[in-house]
Formats: C-alpha cells, sequence, structure tokens
C-alpha cells in the first residue's frame, strides 16, 4: 500500500492508505497507535476482501503534521478530510479512547452510515476506582517537562487501571520507543476524554443525536469495567448493541474480531 495525503481544514497534511474494494470503512486509531502501530492495519487487512478500508494517522502520529495550537475541532475537521476521501456517509470502526474522537465527530454533525466502536475506556460504575483528581493535568504536566516515559506509565496505571508491576516491565516492550513518540499525543486526548474516567454513570439521553446502527464490542478476558461501560454505553446509545467477543482482551485479534465485525457490516 501506498501512502496517500489529504489536507485538512487548517491545512494540516494527514496521511492515509486505502486498501481493498467495496462499501467504505475508516478505521480510527486510540492512544499512541497510528498505522504502523495499534489494531487498524490488521483489521484493514482482514476486511480489504469485501470493503474498501481507509486507515489514516491522527494529527501529530505517524506521517501526519500536527498544526499548533491543538484544538478538539480541528482533530474531527481530519477525520472529515478522510471520509471525504471515501465518499460520506461511511462507516466508523474506532478503538479506545478512539471511540471519545468519532463520538465527538458524530455530535459535531458528521455524516456516517454505521458505527463499531470497540472498548471505550469509560468507568461508569463501582466496578473500579476512577482516575484521581487532577489526572488529566497531571499528565500534561508530564509531557511539558519532557517525561513521556513517567506520562506512559501514569496513564497506564491511573488512567487504564493496570497494575504497577507490571506498568514498571512496559519499558522492555518492543513498541515502547514508539509509545514514547507519541506520547504527547495523550495531552490531546484529554479533550474527549475529561469526564470518561470519573466513575459516574452515563446521563440519560447523553446520545441521542446518535441515529444510525451502531455496534459495541468488548472482549470477554478484558476487566470487568471495561465490559461494564461499553455495555452501559450500548444503553445509551438508541437502538445499539453490545457484543463481547470470547476470549478476546482490549489488544483485540484482527481475525477474531472481523468476522464479527463484517457481520455487523452486512446487516
Amino acid at each position: 500500500m501506498s501512502t496517500s495525503t489529504v489536507i485538512s481544514k487548517d491545512g494540516t497534511v494527514i496521511a492515509y492508505e486505502k486498501i481493498g474494494s467495496g462499501p467504505a470503512v475508516v478505521l480510527v486509531d486510540g492512544a499512541f497507535c497510528y498505522r504502523n502501530m495499534g489494531p487498524c492495519a490488521a483489521v484493514a487487512q482482514e476486511l480489504s476482501d469485501q470493503y474498501t478500508v481507509y486507515t489514516y494517522d491522527r494529527r501529530g502520529r505517524g506521517e501526519s503534521g500536527d498544526t499548533l495550537p491543538y484544538d478538539l475541532q480541528r482533530e474531527i475537521e481530519d477525520l472529515a478530510a478522510v471520509t471525504a476521501e471515501a465518499g460520506e456517509p461511511v462507516t466508523l470502526c474506532t478503538f479506545s479512547s478512539g471511540v471519545g474522537l468519532v463520538l465527538a465527530a458524530v455530535e459535531h454533525g458528521l455524516a456516517v452510515a454505521k458505527l463499531a466502536l470497540y472498548e471505550y475506556p469509560l468507568i461508569t460504575d463501582d466496578s473500579r476506582k476512577p482516575a484521581p483528581p487532577g489526572y488529566q493535568d497531571h499528565i500534561t504536566e508530564l509531557i511539558a517537562a519532557d517525561k513521556p516515559g513517567k506520562a506512559i506509565k501514569y496513564f497506564m496505571h491511573a488512567g487504564v487501571g493496570l497494575p504497577s508491576v507490571l506498568v514498571a516491565l512496559f519499558p522492555l516492550m518492543p513498541g515502547w520507543s514508539k509509545m514514547k513518540k507519541t506520547a504527547f499525543t495523550l495531552t490531546y486526548d484529554r479533550y474527549f476524554m475529561q469526564d470518561a474516567l470519573d466513575g459516574r454513570p452515563i446521563p440519560d439521553g447523553r446520545y441521542d443525536y446518535i441515529t444510525v446502527p451502531t455496534a459495541i464490542f468488548a472482549g470477554s478476558k478484558s476487566p470487568k469495567w471495561m465490559r461494564h461501560s461499553n455495555a452501559a454505553l450500548a444503553q445509551a446509545i438508541p437502538g445499539a448493541h453490545y457484543i463481547e467477543l470470547p476470549g478476546q482482551t482490549h489488544q483485540v485479534k484482527a481475525r477474531l474480531f472481523t468476522p464479527t465485525l463484517k457481520k455487523f457490516l452486512a446487516a
């Protein structure tokens, strides 16, 4: 696949690829990830026998530009530019905190045909502690102090809820250097993740603006709080379906996810 580019409304260059043929599906990454790191490349490959699949580098990641200062509306415009290349309305399939971006984009008027959302990291009940007060601010402070490694560890422990012993091993992982390069984009995600980890139930009517077929996926081996919150999200989105994938975790395996995803897309 060769890299193409599109110019977002503010002039930022956004890099993307497309593969396959058929109805358009745009994949949207979560924290840290871009075309060369994360689930989207493998999912695109699995979908490409039936769909034209677009993957792109969110601003500040991979080969895309990063016009400052960051503004959530600009990132929504990036996604709109990619979907325009695909031909609107398209299906959006997104992972983890990318769900927050997609939901914000739809709320701001982005036309979509369907939504496939994998494990939005919400806390909606007492199945785990909420993020500590000042959580987002502390990440921003660590990034400003040029401490991306500490920001990642804090994010993984206080935000994702991983045990500190496991988080201590992260620098030994193969993708550590790539994560450090995109760690500063955690300060971007805060603009659509502000209330996600506060532990409060989803307010009535919060997602009534979503009027397209929506599927919310979670892995059966993911933590209880993740499964609870995504089931609650499905209840909060009119007509949405909650689908739990046997044996899967937050790091979903494309070949096991895409058969179920294809059933939803074809329905």
